[in-house]
């Protein structure tokens, strides 16, 4: 989606005459593809761009996939300095996205393995996000006619339509091109399934890093860094993420819920006794056990309670315990410290207090001296 007539009063009040879109950011420079080139730039163009301090003085963040405002093009040298901001539809948190119009999840029937497990969170943490989903399931040509077809039938049932495709096969490729056309897309996924390679076939004049499987994990290697988007040749956009073997899923109990189609359907259908039914088999509600990923999501919903739980705790200033998330997204529990008792002070406030003693001592010796006699008159 492009901005509307509305972001001309953005470009009004900030003297922009160009606007387009962020496609990279690298350290603090942005690459913005045109759209609106004013007078000397081309439609297309990529120009390196820098923020404008009051942006970053009003905590407005730049995400890739933003539409922007620029000021001061420079046309020779390619450069500018974005200005404004367009009210994003949507945002993710991780990948950092703007403005995405889908999620295409890309998971390997094989090499490495399918997993259920991990694709099942990875389709909740999507779903979390209220942005469309797609699934596409990559390397036909490597697994068995059974899995294959086992996957077929057993996705259904969760929700889900999948793409089944090889990017050795170009043919594979089209009803997926169908849905990826005229759209912005943020291809995500684990590690090693084919993310980079897919796009190498989508966007031929694009070449990404593919990197091989391990053989003693069993995972991909990870091989991009981080987010950029890339032109479909018949429109639309790809946003080629990093990724990850294990999604973190911060979610409260009522909305991992609305994370499952299998429970939005039976929703659907007739309401739960309780508003703040949690699913579980009892009296009043709604959602029958009755569905494949039932255990899954009773899991999740153990982890949603707990983690619940864990944000109220780092509310209490009186908690023994706090939470540390660590690189992967585990929860560490740490002794929570008196900060004022363990917290070491500053060498400035050394300083002071040893200046403060030595002054209230030289001021008792002061007073302890004698008093001087009057001079006889």
């Amino acid at each position: 989606m492009v901005p509307d007539e509305a972001s001309e009063g953005i470009a009004l009040e900030t003297g922009a005459e160009s606007w387009g879109r962020v496609v990279a950011i690298q350290a603090n420079y942005y690459r913005v593809r045109l759209e609106s080139p004013g007078d000397l730039g081309i439609v297309g163009q990529v120009l390196l761009c820098t923020r404008r301090a009051r942006l970053k003085k009003t905590g407005q963040r730049v995400m890739v996939g933003d539409w922007v405002h620029l000021e001061a093009v420079d046309w020779a040298a390619g450069r500018g300095a974005i200005a404004a901001i367009h009210p994003r539809q949507t945002m993710l948190d991780r990948p950092p996205m703007a403005n995405a119009d889908q999620i295409l999840l890309v998971f390997a029937l094989t090499e490495p393995d399918l997993d259920p497990q991990q694709l099942g969170r990875f389709l909740v943490k999507a779903e979390s996000t209220g942005v469309p989903v797609s699934l596409c399931l990559n390397k036909q040509d490597l697994a068995t006619p059974a899995s294959v077809q086992y996957w077929q039938t057993q996705l259904p049932r969760w929700g889900y339509t999948p793409q089944v495709m090889s990017v050795r096969d170009s043919a594979s490729l089209d009803g997926l091109r169908s849905r990826l056309r005229g759209r912005t897309t943020v291809v995500s996924g684990p590690s090693g399934v084919g993310k980079s390679s897919l796009i190498n076939q989508l966007i031929p004049w694009v070449s990404l890093r593919t990197g091989t499987v391990s053989g003693k994990l069993a995972r991909g290697r990870h091989t991009t860094r981080h987010v950029e988007l890339f032109e479909l040749p018949a429109g639309g956009f790809l946003a080629d993420t990093p990724g990850f073997n294990q999604p973190d899923l911060a979610l409260t109990p009522l909305a991992l819920g609305q994370c499952f189609p299998e429970i939005r359907q039976r929703l659907a259908l007739g309401r739960c006794q309780f508003n703040d039914c949690l699913h579980q088999g009892t009296p009043g509600c709604a959602v029958d056990p009755d569905w494949p990923r039932y255990e899954l999501y009773l899991t999740l919903l153990e982890e949603a309670i707990a983690y619940e739980a864990l944000q109220l705790q780092q509310r209490d200033p009186e908690a023994v315990l706090k939470v540390r998330v660590g690189q992967k997204g585990q929860h560490h529990h740490e002794p929570r410290l008196q900060s004022k008792r363990y917290r070491r002070s500053s060498r400035r406030s050394q300083r002071q207090a040893l200046d403060e003693l030595c002054h209230d001592a030289s001021l008792d010796a002061l007073e302890r001296l004698p008093e001087e006699e009057s001079p006889p008159g």
